[in-house]
């Protein structure tokens, strides 16, 4: 786009302005680099629309686009008959994905083959790639800097928060554009770059994996399942808790070299403390501020808060549970994540979904040495094999609490405690290099495109 730059008048021809913002009109130098020559977005993307009309009896893959130049991936698999939108349109490996609302945030990406022939609706675009202009990998690596959110926020618009994409707009940003054998040449590099963070990441894989080989060896705890053989096996009705034949064939053994208890058997609070119930109607207090986590909000088998946002008490619609100082948290939605937390920290007014069992456990029990059962396949073996629920499995308070655990003596557990201890110190400050390699490679690959 031609402008000509005066002190207080820009001035832009009329046919080339696609987009009505100030914004878009006064152009800011973006920094590119002069190395290499400047390419219209739309020169290597080519908008297509393939429809397609949903019917019943067919199941459909739909997509999810995460923001900040994210990953694409399947969110769900669902009967046409149970989709809504009737008219929509497939998408195919190696096409280049956006949301034209979502965009400005980062919302895009290329097509991973798990998704080919996966349905979109109108608030997603798709384009074919002329793979013999851009790479695919240099596509995506590029999409994912500042610079390409700076384009992609300045080609949307909107007189609310719903700022949508324009598509002319967008097709006419100009990025910097290598030559394919260029672009080859700064992928080499990015990806000796990351081969290190890779080397790292099998690194922390391995620790995990020692962490459970300790575990197995120091508590000779063994979970073992014997099949009935015989012809006809009964079970008291009132003890019937799923229908299924294999569950009710097979009879549970727990096996260790120390005395073993139940989960329930080794706690001093469940869902409440000393002074009431942990249940608390947060919606009673609208302007309260409120550590909230919801399962979202911690990693899957380490024990670890993603993030600990502050909502206000208005804003927390689902029923919620305190968690005090001291306090265990473990989800009992889709057990096998294995999501569990322990409250440490020096904050009030904490509370969380409560699709989460809350609990306290006795002071016979070193809380890391809990802390690391809990992550374990002694808690997750027999979790397995008591879910219930096809779609949205979950484990109940009864079981939950019949769950068999080794319990040594106290100078065992703080032993095993103090080893895994520090093998997880271990593990996070590889986790913190991964990172660093990760972000050193990208601000490289950055380098080579954009004047720093």
């Amino acid at each position: 786009m031609a402008t000509a730059t005066y002190k207080f008048l820009h001035f832009t021809n009329l046919k080339d302005i696609p987009n009505w913002s100030v914004q878009y009109a006064d152009e800011e130098d973006l920094g590119f680099t002069n190395k290499f020559p400047m390419a219209r977005i739309g020169s290597f993307l080519t908008r297509r629309k393939e429809s397609v009309d949903i019917q019943d009896g067919v199941i459909y893959k739909r997509v999810t686009v995460s923001t900040k130049g994210g990953n694409i991936s399947i969110r769900d698999e669902k009967d046409g008959k149970d989709i809504g939108t009737k008219k929509q349109f497939l998408i195919h490996e190696g096409q280049f994905l956006l949301s034209k609302i979502d965009a400005r945030n980062g919302a895009y990406g290329v097509v991973p083959a798990i998704a080919e022939k996966a349905i979109i609706t109108g608030n997603f675009w798709t384009f074919d790639v002329d793979y013999s202009i851009i790479n695919p990998q240099f596509l995506t690596l590029i999409t994912k800097t500042k610079e390409f959110l700076l384009f992609a926020e300045k080609s949307s618009n909107g007189t609310t928060n719903r700022h949508y994409l324009q598509e002319k707009a967008f097709l006419n940003q100009q990025i910097p554009l290598p030559s394919i054998e260029e672009q080859e040449e700064i992928l080499e590099e990015y990806n000796d770059n990351i081969h290190l963070s890779v080397s790292a990441f099998n690194e922390i894989e391995n620790l995990k994996n020692q962490i459970e080989t300790y575990l197995r060896k120091e508590l000779d705890f063994k979970y073992e399942k014997s099949v009935y053989k015989g012809f006809m096996h009964f079970v008291s009705f009132k003890n019937i808790k799923r229908w299924d034949v294999q569950y009710y064939s097979s009879e549970n053994h727990i096996i260790s070299q120390y005395a073993t208890t139940t989960i329930g058997d080794s706690l001093v609070y469940f869902m409440k403390d000393a002074i009431s119930s942990l249940r608390i109607e947060t919606y009673k207090f609208p302007d309260k501020d409120f550590h909230y986590i919801g399962m979202e909000n911690i990693h899957k088998g380490d024990g670890e808060l993603i993030n600990l946002p502050i909502v206000k008490g208005t804003d927390i619609k689902s029923q919620t549970v305190r968690i005090p100082k001291g306090f265990f948290i473990f989800g009992k939605l889709r057990p096998y994540l294995n999501k569990y937390w322990l409250n440490d920290m020096n904050i009030d007014d904490i509370v969380c979904s409560s699709e989460f069992f809350c609990f306290k456990v006795k002071e016979t029990f070193n809380r890391e040495f809990f802390k690391y059962i809990l992550s374990s396949y002694i808690v997750q073996a027999q979790i397995s094999e008591a879910m219930s629920g096809a779609r949205m499995p979950r484990i109940d308070e009864k079981t939950f609490k019949s769950i068999v655990i080794p319990n040594p003596p106290m100078s065992i557990q703080e032993k095993i405690a103090n080893d895994l201890n520090a093998l997880t110190e271990q593990i996070e400050a590889l986790k913190e290099n991964v990172q660093k390699l990760q972000e050193e490679a990208f601000i490289r690959f950055s380098n080579n495109l954009f004047e720093k």
